[in-house]
């Protein structure tokens, strides 16, 4: 069997995945990529990685996905890592700038200021705006350094009850049970142990890896975490 080529999330949510996958002997049938997001649906969308931790908006532009195991980064209020920061209340910005290195929660902020918010908002890709989008490792340590700053994982909980999936494993062909199970098992033990990816992490001020890595991230993809993906490209596809 040629070797399955993945592509995985360079940010910090992602490193009890790897963890898993490296210390498995899945190693042995898979080439690894690490990406941002964007790209990492860039890749699998064209062909260029048979699977991968995708943003969950992408699963749009697939004709054909199948969810690989049990987990995805996910959150049940909080995320701590998926903002729109601000130089005013949200009720008053009239123009958003959106993160280039996401998709998902570009989506999902456009999503909540129309549903939740009820906000119609000029979206803008380059410039200077109100507001603006930010995700992953650049927001760590930046909530203090903002006027006002939204964690939009705990207004999806808000304005829908359920919680969150912000990326997921997907394949775009059908790949064989063995590696599904042998590559399932290999997420599971890297999450059972994320505190042993914090060890020379870069240290920013007010923020705790353990509480972001065991409490504000969730990374199970439970039936709640499915029928919210269903509701958010409901959603997507709307805007």
């Amino acid at each position: 069997m040629n070797k399955i080529r993945i592509s995985a999330v360079s940010y910090t949510n992602t490193l009890p995945f790897l963890q898993g996958i490296r210390y498995s002997d899945v190693m042995n049938d898979i080439e690894v990529s690490v990406d941002y997001p964007s790209e990492c649906a860039r890749k699998v969308i064209a062909d260029e990685s048979d699977m991968g931790i995708i943003p969950t908006a992408a699963l749009t532009d697939l004709q054909e996905y199948h969810y690989i195991g049990d987990y995805c980064i996910g959150s049940t209020d909080y995320v701590d890592s998926v903002f729109i920061f601000s130089t005013k209340p949200i009720e008053e910005i009239n123009t958003l700038l959106l993160d280039k290195q996401s998709r998902t929660s570009n989506g999902l902020a456009r999503i909540l200021l129309k549903h939740y918010w009820k906000r119609d908002v000029e979206v803008v890709t380059e410039g200077e705006a109100d507001a603006f989008v930010l995700i992953g490792d650049r927001t760590f340590g930046k909530k203090e350094q903002v006027a006002y700053a939204y964690d939009l994982g705990h207004y999806w909980k808000e304005l829908t009850g359920l919680p969150f999936a912000y990326a997921v494993w997907v394949s775009n062909k059908k790949l064989p049970d063995s590696f599904e199970e042998k590559f399932n098992a290999a997420l599971a033990d890297g999450v059972s142990r994320p505190d042993d990816v914090i060890p020379g992490l870069p240290v920013f001020p007010n923020f705790d890896y353990h509480k972001y890595l065991n409490e504000s991230l969730n990374y199970h993809l439970d039936d709640d975490k499915k029928k919210a993906i269903v509701q958010y490209l409901k959603w997507y596809k709307e805007l």
